[in-house]
């Protein structure tokens, strides 16, 4: 199984912005990004780092109700 990749900040974010999601703040170095569905709001906060660890990934992509082979694609 190929390693999980381990992202910047600015790549999530790039991501996540092709989905609909957009930044409406950021505390220190937590950025929260928003996305509002027909069903649901989809909040996600993405910290400002130059990797994010593989963990801390997969709770964004669960957050913004995705797959991880979906996510994966859109980088």
């Amino acid at each position: 199984m190929p390693k999980f990749p381990t992202p910047s900040a600015h790549e999530v974010i790039r991501a996540l912005s092709g989905q609909g999601f957009q930044v409406v703040s950021q505390k220190g170095s937590h950025i929260k990004m928003k996305k509002i569905a027909p069903n649901e709001t989809l909040v996600v906060i993405v910290p400002d780092h130059s990797e994010i660890p593989a963990g801390t990934l997969k709770s964004i992509i669960r957050q913004a109700g995705m797959t991880n082979e979906e996510f994966i694609r859109l980088l």
